[in-house]
């Protein structure tokens, strides 16, 4: 598969093995408008935007898949949940739940360590002090970002590992893009998307079963 091809496939996958509950897509709908914000804010007030970006977007995102998203047999895609969670592109659940515990803990680290080593400076007031949680959620964020994509150069290939960087960089772009009707559904009682739609759609582009089982 070419660049452009791969990114479908790998939200192709994202979606319909993840997004199947109409509460986490409107959750992930109001994610995606918390990062865009962020996005804008970092030319800001960086702190703002991270603490946007975690406090918020991030909260909103895992809470939909942690929460809300069935961890049932997949009867719509063949597939049990340690299947899809076997073959996940980038960060499955178990691999969040590091990821979370290392962001929750991090403002425990700087309690104890202000300077965090003499990396930063010891902060004299609360903006201070949320300055350097930003400042560390940052790293995280950006450090958590770039050791998949690497990881990916060796699980699969390079442009594997760049297409899902480019993927994590525009999906809140994408999720508003294909997740702005999920209030209407909900309204309508229709708690579960059944991928019909998406279905005829991956058909008509010829889309690969999924990304990991073409590797």
């Amino acid at each position: 598969m070419n660049f452009i091809k791969e990114l479908r496939q790998q939200r192709w996958d994202d979606h319909r093995y993840y997004h199947h509950n109409r509460v986490n897509q409107l959750l992930h709908l109001l994610s995606a408008s918390c990062f865009l914000a962020s996005y804008i804010l970092i030319f800001i007030d960086p702190v703002i935007a991270v603490m946007v970006g975690w406090l918020l977007a991030m909260i909103l995102r895992q809470i939909g898949h942690f929460f809300f998203e069935p961890k049932t047999y997949d009867d719509i895609n063949q597939a049990s949940h340690t299947y899809k969670e076997s073959i996940k592109v980038g960060y499955n659940l178990q691999r969040k739940v590091v990821l979370l515990s290392i962001w929750i803990l991090a403002p425990v680290l700087l309690y104890f360590k202000p300077s965090l080593f003499g990396l930063l400076e010891i902060p004299t007031d609360l903006h201070g002090l949320l300055y350097n949680t930003a400042i560390v959620w940052l790293w995280i964020g950006l450090g958590a970002l770039l050791f998949r994509t690497v990881h990916l150069f060796f699980l699969m290939d390079i442009q594997s590992g760049i297409v899902w960087f480019s993927k994590i960089l525009t999906d809140p772009f994408h999720d508003v893009l294909i997740y702005y009707k999920s209030p209407y559904y909900i309204l309508k009682g229709e708690m579960y998307d059944d991928m019909s739609d998406w279905y005829d759609q991956s058909l008509l582009n010829q889309l690969p079963t999924s990304v990991a089982a073409s590797q």
